[in-house]
């Protein structure tokens, strides 16, 4: 991965970074506001602890992708360190859709909210741990890529005695 791309990766993973941080405190306490007289004010809570954790989950993800984009400019990336942030990003994508599976279930009694969004939420829902399935074969495609490379290692240290 050549420096322009790491360096225009690290951009827009820090622009993420920080718009998630605002929203996080600025846009999570409009919304707030805005529950507090509305139809969904028996329902605040809930609402704004799945928007917050759901930020988080993102910020996870995004941390993560940053520490691997770290270990591909150094040539570390095929090694045994970089499933424990493969394992986070599934494990987030996962919250993430079982967050807004629960944010469904939350809007859905009453007429508050249309039945096509509670219906929509439960697609979005879907297809956010559809991306953790994917991420899982990729995993899967590290793991493959790792033993490979500590194989290649083996018959090299191996090649090298006889030679």
């Amino acid at each position: 991965m050549g420096k322009a791309t790491v360096f225009a990766l690290r951009a827009v993973l820090g622009a993420l970074l920080a718009g998630s941080v605002f929203v996080q405190t600025v846009m999570v306490a409009l919304l707030a506001a805005d529950l507090e007289g509305g139809v969904l004010a028996d329902r605040r809570a809930s609402i704004l602890v799945i928007v917050v954790l759901g930020i988080v989950t993102a910020q996870v993800v995004l941390v993560c992708v940053w520490r691997l984009v770290t270990m591909v400019r150094r040539g570390t990336v095929f090694s045994h360190t970089a499933f424990r942030y493969v394992h986070l990003v599934i494990g987030a994508f996962v919250s993430a859709a079982l967050l807004v599976f629960v944010l469904g279930v939350v809007l859905a009694p009453g007429e508050a909210v249309a039945p096509g969004i509670v219906l929509l939420l439960g697609g979005v829902s879907l297809a956010v741990f559809g991306v953790a399935l994917i991420v899982l074969v990729l995993r899967m495609l590290l793991a493959q890529a790792v033993a490979r490379d500590v194989e290649a290692a083996r018959m090299r240290a191996e090649l090298a005695e006889v030679i």
